[in-house]
C-alpha cells in the first residue's frame, strides 16, 4: 500500500512540477488556488507519513521501550510534516491543523505540541498584501474582483467538508463583524467576557477594523499564574459562556481554539476576564435541535439512560447511540454508566480512549454521516473546549456540569412557558424551574463542603506527620 501510494505520489509530483514554473514565474496566478496542487501536496504527505510509520517500527518488538521510543520519533516527524502541508495549503488545511492542536485528550502530544503553533503563528499575508487590499476596499478608487475558491476533492476529514462550506461565511469580514454585535448583545448580563468593539466605519467586506485588546491564550497557565489568574475560574467562566450559547439562544461561536480565546485581567476592574475573537464561524440551532441537546445532556448528566437513549436516537445516533453519548463526553460507556458529574476522569480512562479511538474509525464515520449536520460543528466545538479543558487540568469538573445542567433547565422551562397560554400553567412551570434550580445550588454547596471538609482533613494530617519546628 505504501509502494502504491509513493508511486502515486511521484507521478503527481512530476505532472506539478510541470507546470510549477509558470505558476511561480506569474504574480498574479498563486499555485495554492489550484486544487490539484493542494491534493498533490497531501497525497504526497500522507504517503510519505504512512511509509515512515510502515518501516520505522516494522522490526522492532511493539510495546517495547524501544518501541515506544521509535513511536514517539515517528510521531514527531509525522506531526512536523503534517504542520508544513497545513502551511502550504493554507485555507480549510489550516483549519483542520487548527482543530487537531487543540485534541489534547486525543492525540499524541507530539502532533498537538507540533500543530499548536497554527493557533497564533499561522501562515500571514504580507504587509503588501494587507495594504493592497486596504487600498482596494477604502480607497477612492474600489475595484472589484471576483475570484472563484477552488477546494480540492480530497477527503481529509469530515471537518474539512465542513470547513469548505462555512469558510465563504468566514471570510466575509461583514458577516464576523454582525457576530461579533450580535453575540456581545446577546450575553451582555455577563460581566466576564469581552468581545471587542467594530469600527463600521473603517470596515468593509475583506477588511475588518476592532478594539485591539491584549491578554494570554486562555491555555498558558504560566501566563495565568504570572498574572494570578485562577485557571479553575477560567475554565467556569469558559464552560457558562458556551452553555449559554448553545442550550439557552442556540447561536454558537464554533471556533474556540485557544488562539481566539484570550484571558486577561479587566484593566479597570482588575477581575479575570475572557476575551472571544474571530466571530466568522457560528452555528444557528434549530429549536428542535437545541431542546433536544438540552434533554440529551440532562440524561447524561443525571444519569438517565433510557433518556440517554432516547435522545440520542432522536439526534441521528440510531444504534451507535453508546459511541455518541462517549463521543460527547469524551467519556468510556463505563463512566457515562456510573455517572459523568459521578466519577472524574483518570489518567487509565484517558489512555483507554487515545488508545480505541482508532478501532472505533467506521463506527464514528457512519455516525458522523448520520446526525443533523448542525452536530458537526458542536463535535468541533465541543473537542475544542475539551482540549483547553486538559491543557489547564480541569476536565469534566462537576463545578462545569452544574453550570450545564442551570442552563439546561432555563432553556427547557422558557420553551415551556412559550408553549402555554395559561398563566396557571406558567407559574407551575416557574415554580418547578426555580426549585430545580434550587436542588442544583444545594448539590454544589454540598460539593463544596465536601471539599472543604477533604481539604482540612489532608492540612490537619500533613500537620500532624510534619510538625511545625520551634
Amino acid at each position: 500500500m505504501a509502494r502504491r501510494a509513493l508511486k502515486l505520489a511521484s507521478w503527481t509530483g512530476m505532472a506539478l512540477a510541470a507546470s510549477g514554473f509558470f505558476l511561480y514565474s506569474n504574480k498574479y496566478l498563486d499555485p495554492n488556488d489550484f486544487g490539484a496542487v493542494r491534493v498533490g501536496r497531501a497525497v504526497a504527505t500522507t504517503a510519505v507519513i504512512s511509509y515512515d510509520y510502515l518501516t520505522s517500527l516494522r522490526s522492532v518488538p511493539y510495546g517495547s521501550e524501544e518501541y515506544l521510543q521509535l513511536l514517539s520519533k515517528v510521531h514527531l516527524r509525522s506531526a512536523r510534516r503534517l504542520c508544513e502541508l497545513c502551511c502550504a495549503n493554507r485555507g480549510t488545511f489550516i483549519k483542520v491543523g487548527q482543530h487537531l492542536g487543540a485534541l489534547d485528550y486525543l492525540l499524541p502530544e507530539e502532533y498537538t505540541s507540533t500543530l499548536k503553533v497554527l493557533h497564533s503563528q499561522a501562515p500571514q499575508s504580507s504587509m503588501q498584501e494587507v495594504r493592497r487590499v486596504i487600498r482596494e476596499d477604502l480607497g477612492k478608487e474600489v475595484l472589484v474582483l471576483a475570484v472563484k475558491q477552488l477546494f480540492p476533492e480530497f477527503e481529509f476529514m469530515w471537518l474539512v467538508d465542513e470547513a469548505k462550506k462555512n469558510l465563504p461565511l468566514e471570510l466575509d469580514f461583514l458577516n464576523e463583524g454582525r457576530n461579533a454585535e450580535r453575540v456581545a448583545q446577546m450575553l451582555k448580563h455577563i460581566d466576564f467576557l469581552k468581545v471587542p468593539r467594530i469600527y463600521w466605519e473603517l470596515s468593509t467586506k475583506r477588511v475588518l477594523l476592532m478594539e485591539f485588546v491584549d491578554g494570554g491564550q486562555v491555555n498558558d497557565r504560566d501566563y495565568m499564574e504570572k498574572n494570578k489568574i485562577d485557571v479553575n475560574e477560567i475554565s467556569r467562566h469558559l464552560g457558562k459562556i458556551y452553555s449559554e450559547m448553545i442550550f439557552v439562544n442556540g447561536f454558537v461561536h464554533c471556533d474556540p481554539h485557544p488562539g481566539n480565546v484570550l484571558v486577561r485581567k479587566h484593566p479597570g476592574t482588575g477581575r479575570a476576564e475572557i476575551v472571544l475573537l474571530d466571530h466568522g464561524l457560528y452555528q444557528v440551532l434549530t429549536e428542535e435541535f437545541r431542546l433536544d441537546y438540552c434533554h440529551l445532556w440532562q440524561s447524561l448528566i443525571w444519569t438517565d439512560m433510557e433518556r440517554v437513549k432516547k435522545y440520542s436516537q432522536r439526534l441521528g445516533a440510531g444504534d451507535l447511540y453508546p459511541l455518541f453519548a462517549c463521543m460527547l463526553t469524551a467519556r468510556s460507556w463505563d463512566s457515562v454508566n456510573r455517572g459523568i458529574s459521578q466519577a472524574p476522569v483518570t489518567a487509565t480512562e484517558d489512555s483507554e480512549i487515545r488508545n480505541n479511538a482508532a478501532n472505533y474509525l467506521p463506527e464514528i464515520s457512519q455516525l458522523l454521516n448520520h446526525v443533523p449536520r448542525q452536530m458537526l460543528l458542536i463535535f468541533k466545538t465541543n473537542d475544542l473546549l475539551r482540549g483547553i479543558e486538559a491543557a489547564l487540568g480541569t476536565r469534566a469538573s462537576a463545578s462545569s456540569f452544574l453550570n450545564m445542567s442551570r442552563c439546561c433547565i432555563r432553556a427547557l422551562a422558557t420553551h415551556k412557558k412559550k408553549s402555554t397560554c395559561s398563566s396557571f400553567r406558567r407559574a407551575q412551570i416557574s415554580f418547578s424551574e426555580a426549585f430545580d434550580l434550587w436542588q442544583i445550588n444545594l448539590h454544589e454547596l454540598i460539593l463544596r463542603v465536601k471539599g472543604l471538609k477533604l481539604a482540612s482533613w489532608i492540612l490537619a494530617f500533613l500537620c500532624w506527620l510534619l510538625p511545625t519546628p520551634y
